[in-house]
């Protein structure tokens, strides 16, 4: 299927495609394409489905700190990382 945006720059789905995917759609860029990502209407009742019952009891404060936590965890460890190889180049 092709589809050309109009002079406005505006891309027109198919009624069809919407039924489908829906109505709203994340646009993710890549050097070579673009790709529309389907939003869920209720994105955090899509992840508590796809992930099962390992979130369950959670509120998003919980979930959102638990990532937060996470993530400062893996920046933590990408600076030891590179702190590691940084030491190790200059030998």
């Amino acid at each position: 299927m092709s589809v050309e945006t109009d002079s406005h720059g505006r891309l027109y789905l198919s009624s069809e495609l919407r039924r489908k995917y829906g109505e709203r759609f994340h646009v993710v860029g890549y050097e070579d394409r673009l790709e529309l990502v389907p939003i869920d209407e209720n994105p955090l009742e899509a992840i508590r489905e796809a992930a099962g019952d390992a979130f369950e009891g959670e509120s998003i404060a919980e979930l959102r700190d638990g990532v937060r936590e996470q993530a400062k965890r893996d920046a933590e460890a990408g600076f030891d990382r590179g702190r590691g190889a940084a030491e190790d180049g200059d030998a």
